[in-house]
């Protein structure tokens, strides 16, 4: 497994470089061709590479994503490395380790029949390609086990996400000589700074069933801030990015009415919202009964008790819930410091967390 791991961290597959991915999905087919004895479906939509097993007629699917957050050429300074039971690598632990996982626990069946394994090349962008895919994949299959790492260092599934939605508020201004005739503008920027603080007020105006669930609150936070062209003209034009986490699909709809409702304080400024929904929301009961079925298989292997958590972001698993299919996530590897130089895999857990997974598929696979 550790060699197999090696490989795919050092084919290095940074999600914005479409040829990167496209290597790295040669890589990843190789490895599911000699585990699992079959060549995947290689689906490109929009230049970027995905790839999918499908084993009779699917009731179990096999969700991860071989595109990484790390820049090309990461790996210079961020090194593939074993020491005292510890593997770091650029993805190592988002996912590359869960790849591995994957495919070493449906190779460890008798036979790969009644499970899909679907792979895609985008998901750290928000799966904009692939989303299809997975919801087509997902419906008709009665769980879906997401392959993403544990949600902390003690090896906790993830068993309720937030939806996500983003948004950028274009404001439309006038521009004018800043120092000769700045009365003659429209300012886009004092736009800006006006729909910023109605933007952040927006979760005190939440007022949505779902606001005490596990998952909390929606938050609605005003990222990125641009506006004008030079330091001497009223700036024509400024733009507002926003982030939104919501708990239930009623919050996500509420707040897309809110956003779409804005409107300017300034005479003569004109808004123009874009974006919208992106994941929908991971509620807790699409994977309560996973997750029960899962506890009792690890006191049967004789593991430790599993723990769920409810996390804010968002994953491939918001979708095939949202879907209909019961979706368990984080049952990828066990470690820390995803998407940052402290990224690594504890070894000890592999082995464990794949046997976990082969008797989940097994479990599931033939349910009518």
């Amino acid at each position: 497994m550790l060699a197999d791991l090696e490989e795919l961290v050092r084919c290095e597959s940074f999600s914005a470089d479409q040829a990167a991915v496209a290597r790295s999905a040669k890589v990843v087919g190789a490895l599911g061709r000699r585990l699992l004895g079959a060549d995947p479906e290689t689906i490109v939509i929009d230049g970027v590479t995905h790839l999918r097993w499908t084993f009779g007629t699917p009731q179990v699917l096999l969700m991860g994503h071989h595109d990484t957050v790390w820049p090309m050429n990461s790996i210079k300074n961020h090194p593939w490395s074993v020491a005292d039971g510890i593997v770091r690598g650029p993805g190592v632990l988002d996912m590359k380790a869960g790849l591995v996982q994957m495919f070493h626990a449906l190779a460890s069946l008798p036979s790969p029949d009644g499970v899909c394994v679907l792979i895609n090349g985008d998901e750290e962008l928000g799966s904009a390609t692939s989303r299809q895919l997975i919801e087509e994949s997902a419906r008709g299959c009665v769980a879906a086990f997401v392959l993403e790492a544990s949600a902390d260092e003690e090896g906790a599934l993830k068993t309720a996400r937030k939806g996500t939605s983003r948004y950028e508020v274009v404001v439309h201004g006038r521009a004018a000589h800043a120092g000769q005739e700045p009365q003659k503008g429209v300012n886009a920027a004092v736009e800006a700074a006006h729909q910023v603080l109605s933007i952040a007020g927006l979760e005190a105006a939440m007022a949505v069933d779902g606001a005490d669930s596990v998952l909390g609150s929606a938050t609605v936070t005003p990222t990125l801030l641009s506006a004008g062209s030079s330091r001497n003209t009223v700036p024509a034009l400024a733009r507002v990015s926003v982030d939104v986490r919501v708990p239930t699909q009623v919050a996500q709809d509420r707040i897309d009415a809110l956003m779409r409702g804005l409107t300017p304080r300034t005479p003569g400024a004109r808004l123009e919202v874009l974006g919208g929904s992106q994941r929908p929301p991971m509620e807790p009961g699409s994977s309560a009964e996973l997750f029960g079925l899962a506890n009792q298989l690890a006191a049967e292997l004789g593991q430790e008790p599993l723990r769920g958590i409810a996390v804010g972001g968002a994953s491939d698993g918001n979708y095939t819930a949202a879907a209909g299919c019961p979706t368990l996530d984080g049952l990828g590897a066990v470690g820390g410091g995803a998407h940052a130089n402290t990224e690594y895999v504890e070894v000890a857990q592999m082995v464990p967390r794949t046997r976990l997974l082969a008797q989940l598929i097994m479990r599931t696979r033939h349910r009518p």
